[in-house]
């Protein structure tokens, strides 16, 4: 039987640079998992995992992440507490994509309530996606250093 996710939990995924790892840090209503992408990739398991939990992430994203353990694409090979500034739920940003290919007009969400920014300021461009992602949407950002900073959308 297969261990349903719990907030903390490190998932081991598996890319063409090594094992990159991520911490699930809240469940959401609509989106589900969210996962804290941590930095680096590793030709083996670590031992522990206090010391890449506790530095920043990359970035997070939501991701439908019991099911893909129940289908064993990846693995829970761990458990730390979140990290103090990865505890706050965080704001995201939403646009829809228009023909340019490009966000016209941006939006804020911070897991209850949207408002309407306009443009994208300089400032704003850390903040993640509201999106749900596939796995194959999450190893090629991982394998590509995808930061939010650097999506094609902006």
């Amino acid at each position: 039987m297969t261990k349903n996710p719990i907030i903390g939990d490190i998932v081991e995924i598996p890319t063409s640079k090594g094992f990159a790892y991520a911490q699930f840090t809240h469940k959401q209503d609509q989106y589900g998992a969210l996962l804290r992408v941590l930095d680096g990739t590793f030709d083996t398991r670590p031992k522990v995992f206090d010391e890449i939990v506790d530095k920043k992430h990359r970035f997070v994203t939501f991701f439908p992440l019991s099911a893909a353990i129940r289908r064993k694409i990846f693995f829970i090979v761990g458990h730390a507490d979140v990290p103090l500034e990865a505890k706050e739920f965080p704001t995201f940003r939403a646009g829809a994509v228009g023909k340019n290919r490009k966000v016209a007009t941006w939006w804020l969400w911070d897991g209850n309530k949207e408002w309407m920014i306009g443009d994208l300021t300089p400032e704003l461009s850390h903040l993640p996606i509201r999106e749900i992602v596939n796995d194959t949407a999450l190893i090629h950002r991982i394998e590509s250093g995808y930061t939010p900073e650097n999506d094609r959308f902006h």
